[in-house]
């Protein structure tokens, strides 16, 4: 059975890396994102890597083929603690694929929406429950709750806050 490992790459030889461990017969994954970046006052959409520098090689390591990865062009090493390299925690890569579509591009899940009933997990409103009023471009979440008989908004996070049962 085939494990994940961590490779790091030599500057801008993911394609090189990627071609070559393909024709080795290792499967790679390297997950991207699509970015908005300000460029000379416009804002411009980029795709990129979600870890840059780094590439995903699928081996079995009972077959020590994992010295042939460390000497395919494009890579400098298998990301290792101690003498062997260190093996990525099962399911990470396969959550990752999940989040993706067909050409590893990491598709945006939005978790919440206006509207939404939600409790909040940490801070001094903790276990209190609230409907989401507006989500803004930074992401920050505006929540109503009902506190001493008056509507109070509360700003927040999203990992702050997490969905009721219907």
């Amino acid at each position: 059975m085939n494990t994940w490992y961590l490779a790091q790459l030599k500057p801008n030889s993911l394609n090189i890396a990627s071609r070559h461990l393909h024709q080795q017969g290792f499967e790679t994954f390297c997950p991207t994102e699509e970015v908005t970046r300000r460029v000379s006052g416009r804002f411009v959409k980029k795709t990129q890597a979600l870890f840059p520098g780094y590439v995903f090689v699928s081996l079995d390591p009972t077959a020590g083929l994992w010295k042939s990865v460390n000497s395919t062009r494009g890579i400098t090493k298998l990301v290792s603690f101690g003498s062997a390299p260190a093996a990525v925690p099962t399911g990470l890569v396969e959550g990752i694929r999940k989040r993706c579509d067909a050409e590893g591009k990491l598709v945006q899940i939005e978790p919440f929406k206006p509207g939404e009933t939600v409790q909040l997990t940490h801070g001094p409103f903790a276990d209190y429950i609230g409907t989401i009023e507006k989500i803004d471009r930074s992401k920050r979440i505006f929540i109503l709750m009902e506190m001493m008989g008056a509507k109070t908004r509360v700003v927040v996070e999203e990992t702050q806050i997490k969905s009721c049962p219907a």
